[in-house]
């Protein structure tokens, strides 16, 4: 299964009530659904769609104020949201500010590459069972 597709130029994304709005000036290396109970409550959904953005390719346009970051204590990626509206949008390398996952819901437009595996497989909810798409599944983190 293919899992990339022609990307726009220039990839915008947003939070849901506009005071953070941001480019991605390089194509996205890869993206999956991470089922963790991180994510699960984060969203409010089964699962969450991510991507790894190229190094340094992530740029703030507008409210880099309104960013808010968690760090969930456990040497991961701070977790980065508008203080605004309580969007979830970033997952950034805290050892790294140009490393940052981006999350899929927020972008304007096709960003270019599709979830091609499903993360942390073994805590995926009852109610919402991972779909039979042929992605491999994971239990945990995925091989490097």
């Amino acid at each position: 299964m293919d899992s990339t597709v022609e990307p726009a130029p220039h990839l915008t994304g947003r939070c849901n009530c506009g005071a953070v709005q941001y480019e991605i000036t390089a194509p996205l290396v890869s993206a999956g659904y991470c089922h963790c109970k991180r994510c699960q409550r984060r969203s409010g959904a089964g699962a969450t769609a991510n991507a790894v953005a190229q190094h340094g390719s992530v740029h703030i346009l507008e409210g880099a104020s309104a960013l808010v970051a968690w760090d969930p204590g456990d040497g991961t990626f701070l977790k980065e949201f508008c203080g605004v509206c309580g969007s979830h949008l970033f997952a950034r390398n805290p050892r790294d500010p140009f490393d940052r996952k981006v999350r899929l819901g927020p972008l304007d437009g096709d960003p270019g590459v599709r979830p091609a595996r499903h993360s942390f497989a073994a805590y995926a909810p009852a109610w919402e069972p991972i779909a039979e798409n042929g992605l491999p599944r994971f239990d945990e983190r995925p091989p490097a």
